[in-house]
């Protein structure tokens, strides 16, 4: 039984400590808003916080977070997200969609971090995230008027 908070929720999970985390929060928990992309950590398509620092959860192993809080992009919330959600709806940053949450999840947490990030920042913080539609320049564009919209 491995325990940690989830979305703010405690939980207890009943499952071998060396599942990967986004087996437990997909396949446990049904929490399918984090995808799997690669399962080697090179997508980022699976990106949760732990602990309010991003991490991929394919390769982060349940037992490994025990007494952590972890965060989803369903319990995802915040001045950062809201203001990222909003940006990428005003700029038509998603094509297919299935990275997003991924791309979602880093960004606000660069921007927790790093409020008024320059381009090199948020190539940083995004390296790792990879979007098949190549939606990049847009990304970064939301990530810049997002933190516009915190400063304001």
């Amino acid at each position: 039984m491995v325990q940690l908070t989830i979305n703010g929720t405690a939980s207890q999970i009943d499952a071998d400590p060396d599942m990967p985390l986004l087996w437990a929060l997909r396949d446990e928990l049904k929490l399918t808003g984090t995808k799997f992309g690669c399962g080697l950590a090179q997508c980022g398509a699976c990106t949760v916080h732990v602990d309010g620092v991003p991490v991929r959860s394919c390769q982060t192993f349940l037992g490994d977070v025990e007494g952590t809080e972890v965060t989803t992009i369903e319990g995802a919330d915040g001045a950062a997200m809201a203001a990222l959600q909003a940006a990428w709806v005003e700029l038509d940053v998603p094509q297919c969609g299935y990275c997003q949450s991924g791309q979602l999840m880093s960004a606000a947490a660069l921007l927790s971090e790093t409020p008024n990030p320059s381009d090199e920042d948020i190539d940083a913080a995004m390296d790792g995230n990879i979007c098949r539609c190549a939606t990049y320049a847009r990304i970064r564009k939301a990530i810049h008027r997002a933190a516009e919209t915190m400063e304001a």
